[in-house]
């Protein structure tokens, strides 16, 4: 599946690997710091993914 990471912008592939946490396991990101997308929808950790699918890995920014 292909990956679309945001700051800085760059693609990676990522084969064999099923569920949202177990992607961003691979990619060492905690799961508490971004938000992923696919298809316009926010998808929980424990979601199941296909290989065709484009995921986004979108930073979580707080401010005040």
């Amino acid at each position: 599946m292909k990956v679309v990471l945001r700051h800085p912008t760059r693609e990676v592939e990522v084969d064999g690997l099923s569920t949202v946490s177990s992607v961003l396991k691979r990619l060492d990101i905690l799961p508490d710091t971004v938000l992923v997308i696919r298809n316009g929808e926010l998808l929980m950790s424990s979601e199941h993914l296909e290989p065709d699918d484009v995921i986004e890995l979108r930073p979580v920014i707080s401010g005040g």
